[in-house]
């Protein structure tokens, strides 16, 4: 039997000197002959998911505290082992208490490329977004919640490109069955329902100048009419079936119409939006993708 003569306790009293912490391994820094695989450049390294809150200004200029999840990642160059990890989550919290104005993501961009000693940067802050919204009819309003991702990266050049992701939900009212719902009444005094659906259209802009999140949620809104409701009456299911009758579309359409508010936006140089329709008439979902088409663009 091996017998060992650690000692098996933790001693809160311990202290850490410097003379200590230089004694402590760094394989991350180690010497590239300690890199295993294809000694090669990697595009993004670091750490996902990490969370906090985090300040943001509404379009009417209040402040937001909302709890956000943070990617960041920096380029790691052929010869170098590896990253300090923890040191993005440091970086990153010395901006903790700012306002998240798009130019705050530059700065700490900038703060990753210097504080790992990187040539490239890359950030995502994730976090649900909410704006209250009226009922179609009643007086009630309640709060709608909105899948938001602000994203940015920074090249070796210090060239920024930001992305603003969005999940916009929405009820899709099929066009054929409306039809073939309303041949059955006519013909044959049959009652019948036309179908449909939750749905969701999932964006990516490319911003050329900055967009407000209200912006973006009111130029969906605009592009497919039928959002889902929050609070609601009896007039207000009417009122919604009547916004589905005079809104019935195909996948197709909807990916169609938000081309159409995208593609004209000054401050929109790229995107592409991927329209789902969860069909409650088959066991699969209807799916339709749109890009503004520009060379090497979002695909």
């Amino acid at each position: 039997m091996i017998t060992s003569n650690l000692k098996r306790i933790y001693d809160p009293t311990f202290v850490v000197t410097d003379e200590y912490k230089k004694t402590l391994p760094d394989l991350q820094n180690g010497p590239a002959s300690l890199i295993e695989g294809a000694n090669v450049p990697i595009q993004q390294v670091g750490i996902s998911n990490f969370k906090l809150p985090l300040k943001f200004p509404t379009r009417d200029g209040d402040i937001l505290t909302l709890e956000v999840s943070v990617d960041g990642y920096v380029g790691l160059d052929a010869g170098k082992k590896g990253i300090n990890m923890s040191r993005i989550m440091r970086s990153f919290y010395k901006f903790k208490d700012e306002v998240f104005h798009p130019e705050v993501l530059e700065y700490v961009l900038q703060m990753y490329k210097k504080d790992l000693e990187a040539r490239e940067s890359f950030i995502k802050l994730s976090f649900n977004y909410p704006m209250l919204k009226d009922s179609l009819r009643s007086d009630l309003a309640g709060y709608q919640y909105y899948a938001v991702s602000l994203e940015a990266s920074m090249d070796a050049k210090d060239n920024i490109t930001h992305f603003m992701h969005l999940d916009f939900v929405y009820s899709s009212a099929c066009p054929c069955s409306y039809e073939l719902a309303e041949h059955a009444r006519e013909t044959r005094e049959v009652a019948s329902i036309p179908h449909s659906q939750r749905s969701e259209a999932y964006l990516t802009v490319q911003l050329r100048d900055a967009v407000s999140i209200e912006e973006m949620v009111e130029l969906c809104r605009d592009a497919l009419q039928t959002e889902t409701q929050v609070m609601v009456k009896r007039e207000d299911e009417q009122a919604f079936a009547e916004l589905n009758g005079a809104y019935q579309k195909f996948v197709e359409d909807a990916a169609r119409l938000m081309f159409d508010k995208l593609d004209p936006h000054p401050s929109i140089s790229d995107f592409v939006v991927r329209c789902v329709h969860m069909e409650s008439l088959h066991s699969h979902d209807a799916v339709s993708r749109i890009c503004k088409g520009i060379p090497c663009g979002l695909r």
